[in-house]
């Protein structure tokens, strides 16, 4: 790999590369255990440098005064210096999080795609001129709310960080990102690229550190107006209940625990991939996982035994070895916490169907890896049914009744996403209608697009991001009256 471009060692404050006085952040490769990259952290005090730099930066006259094509183009400059090194960051990410080549080349490619669309849509915002109803013109327009503070998760770097970065500052604010303390490198590398496309220095901070002390500084920095946050939802509704009782914004997308339901009428061939790709795909490290699998009684014995079957047959591996599906989770305590919950649910009465165990091969021993595991046979309370994993574990449960099916999919806290499998396109939409999840899928899963809204109901966020309005959720509104009737005759 090409020497990186942010400086070994440092983090980015307020457009300086400095180094960090707190504790040591080691980024550790998950596949074996080396270390990747050393550095020390940050500190509050960084957070309120970067606030203030970052707010100066701001309001100064050459970013606040600039014309939405022009602040366009550092954005789509930095999806061209993205492209032109996919190859090292996708590798960079591999290493950082262990997940497999094609998984980290496509997020690398989607953050270019984030930085694309925002700076297209950002030619696109129009203000509005409400009907008048007296002798006034009135306008509405958007404006920035001033520093965001944007705090990412660690299972799809660059690409979580395109997502609130781009359209922050496509809304004209300047950004403090705190990229999680297990992946620090591709958030650094993000700023690296920023300020190559352009950037005036000051607009975009990258501040690694633990979320007790870094997180908790941006969260209750009074020089914040807005809060982007991505991850658990604990995490998230105490940010929330910080966030509100400073009245500030914010944006939450938080975890899930998704069902996904396969009908009657189902062509089983493309059910049964699409099962497997929803839940293993990133090791099954992923906020909408579709790890809940409901399947009608009539196709159930089948179902079950061909996705435990094809389940057993996907190859684990290290993560840049040719033809690896699943790779290690994150870190190995992560992966003890995922065994518990599968001897959890073992004790509860489940049935092991496939995986359950780490794999044999001697060449994976240094790595933090599990076979992907199906389990049945539970009852809908047991805690591995109900609780977010955040690993490779399928809980396959029966349905008989459409109306029962709803409200077992719909028995949980979360409501982040669905997928439903059938040929009866009909049914697909009064279920998916049916079902409390901001996205829902039929006949795929885990597709999406910078172009469509994406969120959560219920503990898993109530706010959108992407799509038309990804611009707007980064700015507050004013209206402005223009008088055309002279003095006002109360006075006279």
């Amino acid at each position: 790999m090409s020497e990186r471009l942010a400086p070994e060692g440092r983090i980015l404050v307020g457009g300086e590369w400095v180094e960090g006085s707190g504790a040591e952040i080691v980024a550790t490769d998950p596949a074996d255990g080396t270390t990747v990259a050393t550095l020390a952290g940050a500190v509050p005090a960084d957070v309120d440098r970067a606030v203030r730099r970052g707010e100066a930066a701001r309001s100064a006259a050459a970013w606040r005064t600039m014309l939405p094509h022009q602040r366009a183009r550092y954005l789509a400059r930095t999806a061209e210096l993205i492209e032109d090194r996919s190859e090292e960051l996708a590798l960079l990410q591999s290493r950082d999080n262990g997940k497999p080549l094609a998984e980290t080349r496509a997020l690398v490619a989607s953050a270019a795609g984030t930085f694309r669309y925002v700076a297209a849509l950002l030619e696109t915002q129009e203000g509005s001129i409400p009907p008048s109803r007296g002798d006034y013109l009135s306008f509405s327009v958007h404006e920035p709310i001033g520093v965001v503070g944007a705090i990412t998760p660690w299972n799809s770097p660059i690409a979580s960080d395109a997502q609130k970065v781009a359209p922050a500052l496509a809304a004209g604010n300047a950004v403090v990102l705190k990229p999680a303390a297990w992946t620090p490198l591709l958030a650094l590398e993000l700023g690296a690229l920023l300020l190559e496309a352009g950037i005036p220095e000051g607009l975009v901070s990258v501040l690694p550190g633990p979320g007790r002390t870094v997180g908790q500084a941006i969260v209750e920095h009074p020089g914040i107006g807005h809060l982007s946050f991505t991850g658990g939802t604990d995490t998230g509704r105490e940010l929330a209940a910080t966030a509100a009782r400073l009245l500030k914004t914010t944006s939450l997308e938080l975890g899930g625990k998704s069902p996904t339901i396969v009908l009657p009428d189902a062509d089983l061939d493309v059910a049964v991939n699409g099962i497997l790709y929803g839940i293993f795909s990133s090791q099954g490290q992923s906020c909408i996982a579709g790890s809940r699998l409901f399947v009608h009684d009539s196709v159930y014995d089948e179902v079950v035994a061909r996705v435990a079957e094809r389940a057993d047959a996907l190859r684990v591996g290290h993560p840049r070895a040719e033809g690896t599906q699943l790779g290690p989770l994150i870190t190995a305590s992560h992966r003890d916490a995922v065994e518990r919950f599968i001897a959890d649910g073992l004790a509860a009465g489940g049935t092991l169907r496939a995986g359950g165990a780490r794999p044999t091969d001697p060449a994976l021993a240094a790595g933090s890896y599990l076979r992907p595991t199906v389990i049945d046979g539970l009852r809908a309370d047991a805690s591995i049914v109900r609780e977010e994993i955040f690993g490779p574990v399928l809980v396959a449960l029966r349905w008989r009744d459409e109306e029962e099916l709803v409200e077992a999919a719909n028995d949980t806290s979360y409501g982040l996403a669905c997928g439903i499998w059938t040929r009866d396109f009909a049914r697909a939409w009064r279920i998916a209608r049916a079902i409390d999840a901001g996205t829902v899928w039929v006949n795929t899963y885990k597709q999406l697009s910078i172009a469509t809204p994406f969120g959560g109901m219920k503990d898993s966020g109530s706010t959108r991001e992407k799509g038309l309005g990804a611009i707007r959720a980064y700015q507050r509104q004013k209206s402005i009256y223009l008088g055309t009737s002279g003095p006002i005759a109360w006075a006279d």
